[in-house]
């Protein structure tokens, strides 16, 4: 029986998580010291036991110094930078426990400072990051359908269909879904 393509994108993403702490060489029990989560979660995930949420893939991205985006790159199988990536080609990763779905829309380039990400929330659905991957990170959030609340730096913004809102990241954010519907949303993501 051939495994489900998310359970594939969950293994390879085990593997990298695994390789990641190895390259560093770095014990479970460092890094949860360094993230801030469990020993058992952290093997848990490096064994594919379980599906990472992106709030932990946030954290163990902040540790690593890089966006999730730039992580989730690492594990599509690509044989390395291309300048186009066709809609059916670009990479989708779900978090099934918070109703977060993310597309990887922008070709992967491990030297260049931007990229674009789709990203879908579920009606009701509430992310919390509790740090940014990578301090100082700019961040455009345009809204194509639905409404969103984000909160950075303590404050709350709502956006409807249309808007648009540019945050510096230095600390927590928190996307909210607060419509009836799904909130589709475009991030553009800008390292300092």
């Amino acid at each position: 029986m051939k495994q489900p393509v998310e359970d594939e994108v969950d293994a390879r993403l085990a593997a990298r998580l695994a390789e990641l702490r190895g390259e560093r060489g770095w014990s479970l029990g460092e890094l949860a010291e360094r993230s801030g989560v469990s020993r058992s979660t952290l093997s848990r995930a490096e064994r594919a036991e379980i599906s990472p949420t992106a709030a932990l893939l946030n954290r163990l991205c902040h540790v690593y110094g890089r966006t999730m985006s730039r992580l989730l790159s690492e594990v599509e199988a690509q044989a390395g930078p291309v300048p186009l990536v066709r809609a059916g080609e670009q990479g989708v990763w779900e978090d099934r426990a918070s109703g977060f779905v993310r597309r990887s829309v922008s070709p992967p380039h491990p030297a260049l400072r931007g990229e674009l990400v789709e990203g879908r929330l579920a009606a009701g659905a509430d992310l919390a990051y509790d740090r940014p991957p990578v301090p100082g990170l700019e961040q455009h959030i345009w809204v194509l359908e639905g409404a969103l609340t984000v909160t950075a730096q303590d404050v709350q913004h709502r956006l409807d269909t249309g808007d648009c809102l540019r945050p510096r990241v230095w600390g927590p954010t928190r996307f909210r879904c607060t419509g009836d519907r799904e909130t589709r949303y475009v991030l553009a993501v800008v390292l300092p």
